[in-house]
């Protein structure tokens, strides 16, 4: 079980968002490549990267920011972003920048062809990013809903090749209220991709709860608010997964 650090980014700065709300931004760095490269010292495996400004505009705008990090990083550990990507341009100027994975969001859902194209054209480097709640996804940076529903949509887009699909639930993200363990265990049931979680991760508590179902498929969780305002020590909750992780497996045998 990864858990992936959060690093959301804002006018070049690492911010957090509640509900993602843009009027609702705590800064926590303004140095996110700085930020990078401490959660990389921390133990960190992946680095999860979102573009703020990008999702809202729908097109990248926090480039420097971002090649920043995969200049002082992205040979270390993969990095996976989402953010504003809509073309197929964009996805391989990010890869050949240094970028591992890159997150498709709200163009997913309005323009699924586009999905396909991208999981076509690069392979088992596109995930698909589906926000939710209460069963339906939301686009536009969480702006508006939609009346698709999450798993429905999430069984579409595995077919089309997808690496993984990272799940949040937006009723609880940046709001420390503890993971939505059923719904992210209903979705990773229902797939053969792996899943990867987010939204609402407090403390070491939600860590073991989702090891607990990691053998279902989860393979990560995302965390940001948590581990900036300091009420998850990451580098115990790596060590606390990677320890678990390793039972499971025993368990299997």
């Amino acid at each position: 079980m990864l858990i992936i650090p959060a690093i959301d980014l804002k006018d070049g700065h690492c911010v957090r968002l509640k509900q993602g709300s843009m009027e609702e931004a705590t800064v926590f760095s303004e140095d996110p490549a700085a930020m990078a490269v401490h959660w990389r010292q921390q133990g960190a495996k992946r680095l999860h990267l979102v573009d703020l400004n990008g999702a809202f505009a729908g097109k990248p705008k926090n480039g420097d920011a971002i090649k920043e990090i995969a200049a002082a990083v992205g040979k270390d550990i993969p990095i996976q972003l989402g953010g504003g990507i809509r073309d197929l341009d964009t996805i391989e100027g990010y890869l050949d920048g240094g970028i591992s994975y890159v997150i498709v969001g709200t163009a997913a859902v309005k323009t699924p062809e586009f999905l396909h194209d991208a999981c076509y054209a690069f392979p088992g480097h596109i995930m698909v990013g589906l926000d939710a709640k209460d069963g339906k996804v939301a686009v536009d940076g969480w702006s508006k809903m939609t009346g698709h529903d999450v798993v429905d949509l999430a069984l579409k887009f595995q077919d089309y090749g997808v690496e993984a699909i990272i799940y949040t639930d937006i009723g609880r993200d940046g709001m420390l209220s503890g993971v939505n363990i059923e719904a992210t265990l209903n979705l990773a049931r229902v797939l053969t991709v792996p899943v990867i979680a987010s939204g609402g991760i407090v403390n070491l508590d939600d860590v073991k709860a989702l090891c607990e179902i990691e053998m279902e498929g989860i393979t990560g969780a995302i965390t940001g608010r948590a581990i900036y305002q300091g009420t998850l020590d990451f580098a115990q909750a790596q060590k606390l997964a990677d320890e678990l992780s390793a039972q499971n497996t025993i368990k299997l045998k």
